[in-house]
């Protein structure tokens, strides 16, 4: 077995220590996520493993044969580099070998008289065969038709951000290799796309490092998560879900401790507000012991403050779209558009980019204006826009004075303050940090900070557009439980299924040239429902194609295979009903062991589906049976 290992390993920014002497492993087969707030070194992390990046200190420790292939944030393609350049670019000689097959017979196609090139492809069809590259070659062509890259004849560099996103997933994804590293692999990614990622990386045998902010995906994919917290990195066995409890678990064990170091605190505190004097070992001692435990204490610091502070006024009338068109270069985006918003409004907007989504928001804040009909706005209503550009802050302004450049404190509804400083605590950001200048600060960090700026100015109609590609999963928890209380309307585009889920009541779809619909099922449900009307639709048009047979072909007997099937099935699916009724009461036992707990629910969901798969097979065999009496 095929295992890297990460021993000791430490990085520094300026003062910053990312992680601190972390250790753990990757072994074969195994699908980890990599968890933490922005900031906290993620995406430097998988940057050191793939070697993109040097630590400070450590090492990582791989067999000789070991291959990573990586796909990082961001990806710089070459100039004049098709989409095929730039998708088998690498030093692997196998992926060279399809590579040049593949231009050479694309070449092939425009002059197919070319002699020169008829002997070429042949030579290259050998070689294919000699190194086994076929296989190589098919997985290929099925990344990229499954990610919507058709023609692999475009120049990469004119592609938009989006579609260079999945050029360098398909690289990533095509790539031998023994670990697949991917930092946000969903960003940019439809729900199709989405839904084949998982089920591709659930099917790899290799192992698989990621860090992402979908969080059905996490829960569908991983074997393990990893969190970076604080310069730790902290293992927890089993999906999301398991990570949420084990982590709520560990969390409370600590509590026991913390309190403990809290008491101490307070007693040094007080030791030094009467005027310790560092004249003896002892009392150096003690001073430092202080110092040591007021970091502790400031590194460990969760904040217990609710996300619901005064709004404000909101009154009847909100916004109202009446007969609203808008176009871009011939272009239709929106079409005779009407819409009313209400109080409590929590509305998801979907659709394909480029159909008009941010542009709706832009007009609320008047950004874009309408070419005909009317978008009435309530007097009372106050918009806060979280834009997906990135906001210009001075550089130099330490965070805390940027927070109070909008608000020295909040009041809650019960008539309490918040202080600028709380407000960071609550948006994930330590004590300590807060007079750190915001040139120094990650760029999901800054992200984050801006945020918190736009809810801190009391607004009572939020617009987010695409928060879930910038914020951490902490973050939006944070935000999540912001929005739950709060009593405005919310507007957000997203692809997010769980942050959409989560926060709408009403979604609009933007469906391409100017055409809109809405529905109140969850994204979730509007997905599934799409998904099968498509396999009807698909199955619809295969029958109406499938030529009619002249005589239907009765079967006489079952096959020897059948018959031996037949007679052994119903025993089978008594035994595996044994089996889960014996897994579930293992289950019940297993207490607080979530490791165990999670093995436990992988075998349960196994043998149902085991179960469901013999009791259709003895369906079909028993209808067969029938017919045959």
């Amino acid at each position: 077995m095929k295992i890297l290992s990460v021993e000791s390993l430490m990085k520094t920014y300026g003062e910053k220590t990312l992680f601190n002497e972390i250790s753990f492993t990757v072994s074969e087969g195994q699908k980890i996520g990599l968890l933490g707030i922005n900031g906290t070194g993620k995406s430097s992390l998988l940057k050191i493993i793939s070697g993109a990046e040097s630590a400070d200190e450590g090492k990582i420790i791989t067999p000789k044969d070991y291959i990573i292939s990586y796909l990082p944030q961001h990806e710089d393609f070459i100039k004049n580099q098709t989409i095929l350049e730039a998708v088998f670019e690498s030093e692997d000689k196998v992926m060279e070998l399809v590579k040049t097959y593949e231009k050479t017979l694309q070449s092939l196609q425009k002059d197919p008289s070319n002699q020169a090139l008829q002997n070429e492809l042949m030579k290259l069809q050998s070689e294919m065969d000699t190194k086994n590259a076929w296989d190589l070659e098919a997985n290929a062509k099925t990344i990229l038709s499954k990610l919507g890259l058709n023609d692999l004849n475009l120049d990469v560099t004119l592609l938009s951000g989006g579609q260079k996103k999945r050029v360098a997933l398909a690289k990533a994804l095509i790539h031998p290799s023994d670990l697949l590293i991917l930092d946000e692999p969903t960003n940019h990614l439809d729900y199709e796309c989405i839904v084949f990622l998982q089920e591709y990386i659930k099917r790899l045998q290799n192992a698989v490092l990621f860090v992402t902010h979908d969080r059905y995906f996490l829960d569908e994919v991983t074997t393990a998560l990893l969190e970076l917290s604080n310069g730790n990195i902290y293992r927890y066995e089993g999906n999301y879900q398991y990570y949420i409890e084990q982590r709520a678990a560990r969390e409370e064990q600590d509590a026991a401790t913390n309190e403990k170091r809290n008491n101490l605190f307070r007693r040094e505190l007080a030791w030094m507000r009467r005027g310790a004097k560092a004249r003896t070992t002892k009392q150096k001692a003690r001073i430092q012991r202080f110092e040591d435990l007021s970091t502790k204490i400031g590194n460990q610091e969760q904040s217990e403050l609710e996300m619901n502070f005064q709004q404000t006024r909101l009154g009847k009338k909100v916004v109202e779209f009446i007969n609203v068109s808008k176009s871009f270069n011939d272009k239709n985006l929106l079409d005779n558009f009407n819409m009313l918003l209400l109080q409590n409004d929590r509305i998801g907007i979907i659709g394909e980019n480029g159909a008009g989504k941010t542009t709706l928001l832009k007009m609320l804040v008047g950004e874009e204006v309408v070419d005909n009909g009317q978008i009435d706005i309530g007097q009372t209503v106050k918009v806060a826009y979280y834009t997906q550009i990135q906001e210009n802050i001075n550089p130099t302004m330490r965070m805390i004075d940027y927070i109070k450049e909008e608000a020295e404190v909040i009041h809650t509804p019960d008539g309490k303050t918040i202080s600028a400083s709380q407000m960071l605590e609550t948006f994930l950001f330590p004590t300590h940090s807060h007079g750190v200048q915001v040139g120094k600060l990650s760029g999901g960090e800054r992200r984050r900070l801006y945020l918190l700026r736009l809810l801190m100015t009391a607004p009572n109609v939020l617009l987010l557009d695409e928060p879930t590609n910038d914020l951490d999963i902490d973050t939006l928890t944070v935000l999540e439980d912001y929005i739950e209380n709060f009593s405005g309307v919310v507007v957000t585009v997203s692809h997010d299924r769980y942050f959409l889920d989560k926060v709408t009541n009403k979604l609009l779809i933007f469906e391409g040239e100017g055409k809109i619909s809405s529905t109140l099922e969850s994204y979730t449900d509007y997905l599934e429902r799409k998904s099968i009307e498509k396999k009807e639709m698909i199955v619809e048009k295969t029958v109406a194609e499938k030529p009619v047979q002249q005589k239907d072909q009765k079967k006489k007997r079952l096959s020897y295979q059948e018959q031996k099937e037949w007679e052994s099935i119903e025993s089978d699916i008594e035994k595996i009903e044994n089996t889960i009724e014996q897994l579930n009461e293992k289950l019940l036992a297993v207490g607080s062991n979530f490791e165990e707990a999670f093995k436990l629910s992988k075998e349960i969901e196994e043998n149902e589906a085991l179960l469901e798969s013999k009791m259709e097979r003895w369906s079909i065999l028993s209808d067969l049976v029938e017919s045959l009496k």
